[in-house]
């Protein structure tokens, strides 16, 4: 009697990449990521970007809005439309941080803090360091409810997290691919940290255009990081989240020198941290709680395996 041997079907590439993008997560990673992502909405408000409420004030022939703002025909800023922004901003961005409503919430943060960066945006400076936030900002609308601490795994979650990844390393990519496509390869030996450093610089700036050719590797460096920065989707976890630590280092010695910082930009880059692990993060969450009125819901143990 002869026997057959069935080889299961390998999956397809779009098989493959769907695993991929909505590779599942706990949903206490979400929860923990959506906290921290409406909380830095207040920050921003008010303390990183105040300067967007004076837009409002500004003459209405000297606002261009980008191409999505022409492309949607948004109105020019006003005083009354600004600080509108300002308030339901504010408001849904910490009823958002407690995870109720997640959908509903979520959509509004997301459409109010874009059109915050519109009147932001529209009037010659455009940061690049935004674009991993707000994709994190829509994509957490989409992730459904989410609750500290649990353990379930969700596709959901695991897209929006994902998208999220692929836009801060596409945040990397495209900054190098701006500097060769306007400075050219010339870029990597100009004295262009040499000029930050004279114009903002800090004593540890100083320190280094104190030694010769510091500043000119550290441009190398820069753009090799940034253009190789998508390569990180093909290694093991474990290096993964190791590089991403050094990116924080990264970026912490970039403020060091220069005092730049890329505040947005970091939150995204929390997407690739199993941030379920850390504690203070729910406590962010009941802070959230009490200063959008309300009780925090109980939360469940977390599941364990045997």
């Amino acid at each position: 009697m002869s026997t057959v041997t069935v080889r299961a079907a390998r999956p397809s590439v779009a098989g493959r990449l769907s695993g991929w993008l909505f590779s599942p997560v706990p949903a206490g990673r979400v929860a923990a990521f959506r906290t921290l992502a409406y909380l830095f909405v207040p920050l921003d408000l008010l303390r990183l970007t105040p300067w967007v409420a004076r837009h409002g004030d500004v003459p209405g022939d000297l606002y261009r809005p980008l191409f999505l703002g022409r492309l949607l025909h948004l109105p020019v800023p006003t005083e009354a439309l600004v600080q509108g922004v300002w308030v339901a901003l504010l408001a849904t961005s910490l009823a958002a941080a407690t995870g109720r409503a997640p959908r509903l919430l979520g959509t509004a943060v997301a459409v109010l803090y874009a059109e915050w960066m519109f009147v932001a945006m529209s009037y010659g400076k455009v940061d690049h360091d935004r674009f991993g936030y707000m994709v994190a900002l829509f994509a957490l609308a989409t992730a459904g409810p989410a609750r500290h601490g649990e353990a379930t795994l969700t596709e959901r979650g695991g897209w929006a997290l994902r998208v999220t990844q692929m836009a801060a390393m596409a945040t990397y990519f495209l900054a190098a691919f701006a500097k060769l496509r306007y400075g050219g390869p010339g870029w990597m030996n100009s004295a262009t940290l040499t000029w930050a450093v004279i114009r903002r610089g800090t004593d540890f700036g100083d320190w280094l255009m104190d030694i010769p050719g510091a500043l000119v590797a550290m441009q190398w460096f820069i753009v090799v990081f940034e253009l190789s920065s998508p390569l990180i989707f093909l290694l093991p976890e474990r290096v993964r989240r190791a590089l991403i630590v050094s990116f924080f280092g990264f970026h912490v010695g970039v403020f060091a020198a220069v005092r730049i910082a890329f505040f947005p930009h970091l939150v995204a880059l929390a997407a690739f941290l199993p941030l379920e692990r850390l504690r203070p993060i729910t406590g962010l969450r009941r802070v959230a709680t009490r200063v959008a009125g309300h009780r925090p819901a109980a939360q469940p143990e977390p599941a364990t395996t045997s």
